[in-house]
């Protein structure tokens, strides 16, 4: 029998695990103690609010003298479960779940800065991520700066007396560019300022920034959390300090909040994460390999890929694998030939699903250019490296040789 420390009356209860258990072990286990009916499988809450005891009890509880579940905005049993195991995956004390991982992001910025700060973001971030930091939080007075991701020098060079956030994503979406987060947090910390990186594209099945010094690690459990493409969730992870000092009172203010259900179904989907992106990653080196040996493909970009230029580095961050996305260029003279040709891949899918989501067990195909990079202009596209003629694909659990036979069919239009 393993002997527990006595629980807080006033805290919410831990689930009695071993100290050592290991991530495959908290990914199928931590979140919250069973109720009264001793369910195996985690329960979902489907409530808006929490009846209190007294009047008494549930002044204390909403003055935050008492750990409790109060209202469904800002605290949630189904949600706090998953919150948990996320952090327990990611080696963090604290995590608070978002309505999506943009959601997460605006959390992150509204938490920690004010008008007059400064940012320094890669340019090869998610599309909307940059529309985010420029234009919305511009018109409020925070600051953005933008730079090459992979280029230790430019991130030097752009920090600035306000700087107050470095914010990455590695892999990038869509060019898989990877940065060295280790790097990264020494450049913020020496100048006061936090690391947040985006960990999509890895999970912390693959990836844990927070080993390398990241101050916050961004999820939109929508990708591979989830896993089947079925909801949409966010979180960020970090200590549990600023969790509550910086986050908590946003997300009761603004209401930002995942849905139980949702919460529910990204906390299932955890539980088969790491087998999920060990199989995914070892079929998407395996088709990228295959497109490298097309003629018709101009370049593949993939971290499992010798060719690519941080593939050391990926390969020593991502726990010796790639990930699941992969994106390769079409041949084409000028734009316009490229983005037809790029079309006319994508069209002739019959097995791909053509969307711009990521992270399912179903392989995805898309044209960054017109989807998740569409709303760009043209020079930031070309700045975050965005051709016409690329094509990004999320390797699903498809069998590898329909999906060479499926982007075949386009290819050889070409």
């Amino acid at each position: 029998m393993m002997s527990m420390k006595p629980q807080d009356p006033k805290k919410i209860p831990r689930v009695a695990l071993p100290a050592d258990a290991r991530p495959d072990t908290l990914a199928v286990r931590e979140g919250l103690p069973r109720t009264v009916w001793g369910e195996n499988s985690e329960a979902l809450f489907l409530t808006s609010s929490f009846v209190q005891p007294d009047a008494a009890t549930a002044a204390a509880r909403f003055a935050n003298e008492e750990e409790a579940f109060t209202y469904s905005r800002f605290s949630n049993p189904t949600v706090m479960m998953m919150e948990r195991r996320l952090a327990a995956l990611e080696g963090t004390s604290g995590c608070i779940a978002t309505a999506s991982g943009m959601a997460a992001i605006m959390l992150l910025v509204m938490g920690l800065l004010k008008a007059g700060d400064h940012v320094v973001c890669s340019r090869s971030v998610f599309g909307s991520t940059i529309k985010l930091l420029q234009s919305e939080f511009g018109k409020f007075g925070v600051q953005s700066s933008f730079v090459s991701q992979t280029d230790l020098a430019e991130w030097r060079a752009a920090i600035q007396p306000n700087t107050r956030l470095l914010f990455a994503e590695t892999p990038s979406n869509p060019l898989t560019e990877v940065c060295d987060i280790r790097a990264l947090a020494e450049i913020a910390h020496a100048c006061g300022a936090w690391l947040a990186v985006d960990n999509c594209f890895c999970s912390p099945a693959l990836q844990r920034p927070a080993e390398y010094g990241a101050d916050f690690i961004i999820h939109s459990g929508t990708k591979y959390l989830d896993g089947q493409g079925r909801v949409i969730a966010g979180a960020i992870c970090g200590s549990a300090e600023m969790v509550e000092q910086k986050f908590v009172p946003v997300m009761r203010s603004c209401g930002l909040s995942l849905s139980p259900f949702n919460a529910w179904v990204v906390l299932k989907g955890m539980e088969t994460l790491a087998i999920r992106m060990r199989e995914q990653s070892a079929r998407a080196l395996q088709l990228a390999t295959w497109l490298e040996s097309q003629v018709q493909v101009a370049r593949v970009y993939y971290p499992g890929l010798v060719s690519h230029p941080q593939h050391a580095l990926a390969m020593a961050q991502q726990a010796g694998l790639g990930g699941a996305v992969l994106s390769f260029v079409v041949r084409g003279e000028g734009a316009v030939a490229a983005r037809a040709n790029a079309f006319a891949v994508i069209d002739h899918t019959q097995v791909c699903s053509i969307t711009a989501n990521l992270g399912d067990t179903k392989t995805t195909i898309t044209h960054p250019a017109s989807t998740s990079h569409g709303r760009l202009t043209e020079v930031q596209r070309q700045a975050a490296g965005i051709a016409q003629g690329l094509i990004r694909v999320a390797v699903g659990l498809d069998d590898v040789e329909d999906l060479k036979t499926d982007l075949l069919r386009g290819l050889v239009t070409l």
